[in-house]
Order: structure tokens, then sequence, then C-alpha cells
């Protein structure tokens, strides 16, 4: 059995093919344009599937999505501006309508999670923690095996936990949110200001090279960041805090100071055994846990059909 994944995010529409191992294959992406709104990108998914389903036949299709989804009805109960028109989506509906396809939607962050725990640095963990860095921050929990989303599938929004009470303004409407200091958006933009560099990776080897005004920057976001984690870990006690999104590339430069520098600033039995991890699959994480999702959940009945398939 083999299923196309699919994972909408703000800039690019990444897919690719996924057996039931969790090996994907036929890896490609698409400019999302996502100023031209949720219609447009629902279009770009029938374009993958006529382009994919064009070469060999699949059982279903699997779907990561940024935004707050109901994995139920993979239904989008709500996203921001940067996707107009994109609240309401019932993305399930419209796509498993023109495939024939049983389809799951699911958030991209989730989606991180479950790839990372189907194959990835959580695999048998099973209190965790996952939060992506990149233009904002998300966040999914782990317990007791299972992925917690919630009373209204909106659980793990770690970026709009509030750091500095009423510092920077957020697009969330508050003040003080962790995204607007830890995100990689955030810290470039200081980069840029103090340094005069317009690409993390040139920061980070500043900070390789122990450069001193990259490693004040980079030593006051790392202090953020662990204070950020700091709630989170004595609300859950997790055993292992996996780092996705863009910055996971940079690995232990992030993860090993970053898990020293929370360790000082935990009870003793909150820090026994916790680990601070890069993900394994970095970019790829959202397609291997968005077809995680489908093949865990067809086997329980709860993937959307077309009603004609019903």
């Amino acid at each position: 059995m083999t299923i196309i994944a699919i994972d909408i995010g703000g800039t690019n529409i990444k897919f690719g093919v996924v057996n039931t191992k969790g090996v994907l294959s036929q890896k490609d992406s698409i400019p999302t344009e996502a100023h031209l709104g949720g219609l447009h990108i629902i279009k770009k998914i029938f374009a993958i599937y006529d382009n994919l389903s064009a070469q060999q036949v699949f059982s279903g299709i699997a779907i990561s999505s940024a935004g707050q989804i109901n994995n139920e009805t993979g239904t989008v109960i709500f996203a921001t501006d940067s996707i107009p028109y994109y609240t309401g989506t019932e993305i399930a509906t419209i796509v498993t309508e023109y495939t024939g396809l049983p389809v799951t939607v699911e958030n991209d962050v989730n989606c991180t999670a479950l790839g990372e725990y189907f194959t990835g640095a959580a695999k048998q963990v099973d209190h965790f923690l996952c939060i992506t860095v990149g233009t904002g921050i998300g966040g999914a929990l782990f317990v007791n095996g299972e992925l917690y989303t919630g009373s209204h599938y909106s659980a793990g929004e770690i970026g709009h936990i509030c750091l500095i009470p009423y510092g920077r303004p957020c697009t969330c409407g508050q003040a003080g949110c962790l995204e607007q200091y830890i995100s990689s958006s955030a810290l470039l933009k200081e980069v840029t200001e103090t340094l005069q560099i317009h690409d993390l990776r040139d920061f980070f080897q500043l900070v390789q090279a122990e450069n001193t005004a990259a490693l004040i920057i980079f030593n006051r976001w790392i202090d953020y960041f662990a204070i950020g984690l700091q709630s989170l870990v004595y609300t859950l006690n997790p055993t292992l805090i996996v780092i996705g999104g863009g910055i996971s590339a940079q690995g232990s430069l992030i993860s090993t100071v970053l898990e020293k520098k929370l360790q000082t600033k935990l009870m003793p039995n909150h820090r026994k055994n916790l680990r601070v991890q890069t993900a394994l699959h970095q970019n790829d994480a959202n397609l291997i846990g968005a077809a995680y999702h489908y093949y865990s959940t067809s086997t329980k009945g709860n993937v959307y059909y077309s009603k004609k398939e019903q």
C-alpha cells in the first residue's frame, strides 16, 4: 500500500509517496502562493494528484497543513491571514470528491511529531514535546503514546505562550509571545540589525567560530528558548523535546546548548533523563507524519471517504 503525502506550508507545498513502513520517495515541491488563497491551494493539490496518479495507483491521500485542523473531518478550523480565505476550507471533503480516494488531514506540527514518533528521533517515546521553529513557532504534545490535540483540536500553540509581558506585539493580537523572540524570523531580524547578516546559516557559522557578537545574540536566544520550554516541562514532564523546522538543520549546535541551559532552569526530578534532540527527518517529518496519521486512522475507520464510496 502506498499513498500520496502532501504538506501545505506558507511558502511551499511539499509532496511525495510514502509506504506503510514510512519510506518516502518521489519527493518534490511547488510554491504555495499562499496570498492567492485557500481555493488556489486546493487546485494545486488536484494538480499534484493528477500528475502522480498518471504514473501509478494510490490507496489514499495524507495531508499535513498549516492552521488549526479538525483531524476528524479534515477541515481548517482557523488559519491566519497569511493564507486568505483558508479558514473553514473542508479539505478532505473537496479532495476526496475530486480524487475518489480516502483522505486524512492533520496540523503540520502534529505531523512533524507523528513523523518523528513513527521512524525518527521520538520512536518508541511515549512522553515528548515537539516544537518547530520557522517563520512562527508551532508545537505538538505527545502524552501516553498519543498525540494530544485538546478539546477543540487547538492544543500545542506553544508560540503564543507569553514570554515577556507587554512585550513585542504578536500577530495573534497579544504581546510578548514566545514566537516574537525565538522564531527564525525574529532571530534573523535581530541578526540583520546587529550584524548586517541576512542568512541564518551565516550567523550560525559565526556562532561555531565563537564570534563574540554572534555568541551574545545566540546565548540570549537560547535563554529565551529555555524559558519558554520550562513551563511546558513542569506541566507535562516529558522525557524528550524534539526541535523541528528549518532550524533543525543546525543539529547539535542547538540541541546540546539548549539542553544544558534548560537543565539549569528545572528541578531535579524534571530534568532527570530529559533530552533535547533535533528532528531526525528534518523537513521531511511532516510528510512521513501525515502518512503515519493516515495509516493509523484508517485502521480505526476514521478516514474521510467520498459519498460515492460509502
